[in-house]
């Protein structure tokens, strides 16, 4: 086969006669080039003029578009460096290494694409100080370049994605084969180069999210591909790590943190409100992209038979992590859908791990945190069975018992601290699931023996150092499935907290801490949690009657017309600006979903009373943000 070689010189393209090469002459010619710029002896006699290996660098240095024998040319050039790989040294030509590790995949047509990856694939093989700049170039084309971002959105430019990143896995994949170490070296250059969660205020952080969310489809596809036994935790845990970051980044905080943080227990925000708050955040929907991208990589792992390989690998992520990550709003829900995909295995499994923390621990922070988590787990989670939640309320009232018996002292809000967060959950659970437990007869009788009045009548006085919001919903539930009856009387006056609460919480408010409360993410919550999600305002309380409750498609229905129909026409009807809510519209919202029956905040703190809405049931126990 022959080629027309056109000559580069300086820059500039010359105009030659034509030359026609066989493939092996031609690989002898580059050979030629590069060993003219050596200075070992040995090869001293092949020495000739340096200026081919400097055309062959230029070959490989292109800013602007390729004309058509102008790529034949780099195509031909690529493939002669394949089959005189064994020449190249890392010292004499650092300036073509440096051309071709720094080539673009997006710049080039498939021709060029599998010439320079033929290269890439020979360069790792030959020599094991190449490994990781071969690597660092084919993660480097993970994303495109900047420029290219937009044409992504268009279907010419989907195509090409598929092309390069294709291209680029299987010649991960190939390098991994030959040179199996490459596996090893693979995940840190994944990890090093991931992109920076930080988005400065400038007209390119569309565009950086978007180049973000495609490293991130790339990480996933690394732990569901052939080289998954080597890469495939490490890819997952990163991805888990980046979600904490942006959970809880300044600039995701930046809505919820005008929110007084009392409000926390006693409000239920509208989704619409909530979700158009975090909309206009870049962080928020970053993270609300790459939660899906999650969640379906979850439902892949699930439908291929790898979903109980991938949760090991969460749980190992949400022990070193997530658990003690007590500012964490949504990184979590990575949990809690993995479990609702799974409930028999993975849900039963993780919360047999939170209640094993909190019994046999020996940190009481990280106690406080498994408890809190197990809690909200327990309450929030419609995948688990009713005698499941009943028994894992057992082993909580079994260990408050024991604790019980070796103590005699009084209310010590800090020295008990594990002690009263474990009664919290226990009430908290229960504010959610009396009414499920008491409706089944086998599961009532359980219920009635276990313990519970003898703890929360010990003289440690949990009654009074717990949330008074979850203590007086907990009574009044208990008081209607007679459960049992206070012996005395508690004012609570519609406290939120008290100051036993603030010290057994700690810095971290761990007594505070429910963290499967309502996820603000948009489509994390429609297309995935809301489904598997139970809301306090369709709890079916022991107090309340049959015919207030919700149908789940009632439910459904309502959060869709709030979710959809009403927020686009109101959004179109809106200016850009009024489209997003204001501190003002926030705040107002925020008091009147207010779930109190009495007093509202308003009137606690000398404004005036407030009327709550008649769709919600009147009761007092939290309901968060």
């Amino acid at each position: 086969m022959g080629v027309e070689l056109a000559h580069h010189f300086n820059g500039e393209v010359q105009e030659m006669e034509d030359v026609n090469f066989s493939d092996s002459e031609l690989v002898y010619h580059v050979r030629d080039a590069l060993v003219s710029v050596r200075s070992d002896p040995v090869l001293e006699p092949m020495k000739g003029d340096s200026d081919s290996y400097h055309q062959l660098v230029g070959v490989m240095h292109h800013s602007q578009r390729l004309a058509p024998d102008e790529v034949a040319l780099l195509v031909t050039s690529l493939k002669a460096l394949s089959g005189a790989v064994s020449y190249i040294d890392n010292v004499h030509h650092d300036s073509l290494l440096n051309s071709i590790f720094g080539m673009s995949m997006w710049s080039y047509g498939p021709d060029v694409m599998d010439a320079l990856l033929e290269l890439i694939i020979s360069l790792a093989a030959s020599n094991g100080k190449y490994i990781d700049s071969c690597l660092d170039m084919l993660v480097g084309n993970f994303m495109p370049p900047m420029y290219f971002v937009d044409a992504l959105k268009q279907p010419r430019g989907q195509k090409k994605k598929e092309q390069v990143l294709s291209r680029v896995h299987t010649a991960l994949e190939d390098i991994a084969t030959l040179v199996p170490m490459a596996a090893l070296r693979l995940s840190s250059i994944v990890v090093h180069r991931m992109p920076t969660t930080f988005f400065k205020k400038s007209l390119e952080k569309d565009r950086l999210k978007y180049r973000t969310e495609i490293y991130v489809e790339n990480m996933l596809r690394l732990e569901s591909g052939s080289i998954r036994e080597f890469v495939g935790s490490r890819m997952l845990m990163a991805v888990v790590d980046m979600l904490i970051e942006l959970d809880v980044s300044e600039s995701n905080k930046s809505i919820l943190e005008r929110v007084p943080f009392l409000l926390k227990f006693i409000l239920q925000l509208p989704a619409t409100l909530s979700q158009r708050s975090l909309g206009k955040n870049i962080v928020a929907d970053l993270l609300d992209s790459m939660m899906v991208q999650v969640f379906e990589h979850l439902e892949s792992c699930a439908n291929n038979k790898r979903l109980s390989e991938v949760f090991e690998t969460l749980l190992d992520s949400f022990m070193l992590t997530i658990l003690n990550t007590y500012k964490s709003k949504f990184a979590q829900f990575v949990m809690f859908y993995a479990c609702a995909l799974d409930p028999e295995n993975c849900g039963v499994k993780f919360a047999i791990m939170l209640v094993d923390r909190f019994v046999f621990g020996d940190n009481p922070l990280t106690r406080m945190s498994a408890v809190a988590y197990l809690a909200s787990y327990l309450a929030r989670a419609k995948f688990l069975s009713t005698a499941f939640v009943a028994s894992m309320l057992k082993r909580l009232v079994d260990w408050c018992l024991e604790y019980c018996k070796t103590q005699d002292g009084d209310v010590n809000p800090k020295a008990h601290r594990v002690f009263y967060s474990g009664c919290q959950a226990i009430m908290y659970v229960l504010c959610f699931c009396m009414r499920s437990i008491v409706d089944v007869p086998w599961l009532k009788s359980q219920l009635l023996l276990m313990p519970i009045e003898r703890i929360l009548k010990h003289k440690l006085g949990p009654l009074k150092v717990c949330l008074p919001s979850i203590v007086e919903e907990f009574l009044k539930q208990a008081k209607a499935a007679r459960l049992f009856t206070p012996s005395e009387t508690f004012m609570f006056e519609d406290l939120l907290e008290s100051d036993f609460s603030r010290d057994f919480g700690g810095l971290e408010r761990l007594d505070m801490f429910f963290p499967f409360d309502p996820c603000l993410l948009k489509k994390s919550d429609r297309n995935f949690i809301r489904p598997n999600f139970v809301y306090w305002k369709h709890v079916r309380t022991s107090y309340g009657s049959d015919d207030e409750d919700s149908s789940d498609e009632d439910i459904n229905e309502d959060f869709v017309t709030m979710n959809d129909e009403n927020f686009m026409e109101e959004g179109m009807a809106r200016s850009p600006d009024e489209q997003h809510l204001d501190l003002d519209e926030f705040d107002h919202a925020m008091n009147k979903m207010s779930i109190t029956p009495k007093n509202g905040l308003n009137y606690r703190f000398g404004g005036d009373k407030m009327q709550m809405p008649s769709r919600i049931r009147p009761s007092t126990s939290p309901e968060s943000l």
